[in-house]
């Protein structure tokens, strides 16, 4: 069992993120800006305090006395905000957040980037080189909230490079995140239920379909925290569900709202996804158990058997 301190705790991945490790046996600590009456965090220790205040964030974090730190805490969606806003508070926020974590003697920290690093919607047009979207496809954001993201990825290549081997970091960019009640009919970020956003791929079609369960994010950083010390260190994770958020091939979908990428998307048939978990699956073993078929009852493809044996990262 650990002690881990979540930053966001309360947020709507936070919850079921927390709900998870709690249950899988771990001790937590949620940091947020207020104390949430949220089921999923009746037993959890919750700590309110402004994470943008270097010096508040500072003193929780140290008195947690944690063995993982794991950052969410950030303004979550694009334009919800002005720009300079959005940048400064997220860009500072991760900067503050993760060195106190290692000025704490906190081994494990981890922080959650996001998909949209790699600039999918730009205006002006974008076309990645390939198809499934990984880790290694070029990121090029086109707003703060994507800058922003992509910073805090590179501030733990910059602490990594500080502390040596002292401290493991990771950065993990889950995709379109569905909570447990959404899959009830809460509605989901955008303000869609999940079944409205199958029905109309437009919806679906910003994120390129991609989701994931929540609480897969949760088993996911469960197994990372274990395996950090033996992975190379400030290493970036997609995490995904095995398929798209689509009744239809995305061969047949993307084209539509991705004006050229006929060709680049000509491989993506079945329920294959544009966004690739092969890195986790092959790294760290771990795969997503959670299927938007399987929660909505409807009839399960089933996805041929990744190859765990090799844990290497990918070149």
């Amino acid at each position: 069992m650990s002690r881990i301190v979540v930053t966001g705790g309360a947020g709507r991945l936070g919850r079921s993120l927390v709900a998870g490790l709690a249950g899988a046996g771990h001790e937590l600590v949620s940091l947020d800006r207020a104390v949430s009456d949220a089921p999923e965090l009746a037993d959890v220790e919750q700590i309110a305090v402004d994470l943008t205040d270097t010096d508040a964030a500072a003193r929780a974090i140290a008195a947690a006395r944690a063995d993982a730190l794991i950052h969410l805490a950030a303004i979550a969606v694009p334009f919800s905000a002005p720009e300079d806003v959005i940048l400064r508070t997220n860009a500072s926020m991760a900067l503050g957040v993760l060195s106190a974590g290692v000025a704490a003697g906190i081994p494990k920290i981890v922080t959650a980037s996001s998909p949209t690093v790699l600039g999918y919607g730009a205006p002006t047009g974008w076309l990645p080189d390939r198809f499934p979207l990984d880790e290694d496809t070029a990121p090029r954001p086109w707003n703060a909230y994507a800058l922003s993201k992509l910073l805090a990825e590179q501030t733990i290549a910059m602490l990594a490079r500080q502390t040596g081997e002292a401290t493991r970091f990771a950065a993990f960019r889950p995709c379109y995140v569905i909570a447990p009640e959404e899959w009830r009919g809460a509605p989901t970020q955008q303000g869609h239920t999940v079944a409205e956003r199958l029905d109309d791929p437009a919806l679906s079609a910003p994120a390129l379909f991609n989701y994931v369960d929540a609480r897969d994010v949760a088993t996911f950083v469960d197994t990372l925290l274990v395996a950090l010390p033996e992975i190379p260190n400030a290493e970036v994770f997609f995490v995904a569900a095995d398929d798209a958020l689509a009744r239809r091939p995305l061969a047949e979908l993307l084209p539509q709202f991705v004006p050229g990428s006929e060709r680049l998307a000509a491989g993506l048939t079945g329920t294959a996804p544009a966004f690739s978990n092969a890195k986790a699956r092959r790294v760290l073993g771990w795969r997503p158990a959670h299927s938007w078929r399987g929660e909505l009852g409807e009839p399960v493809t089933p996805s041929p058997s990744p190859d765990l044996a090799r844990k290497d990262v990918l070149a």
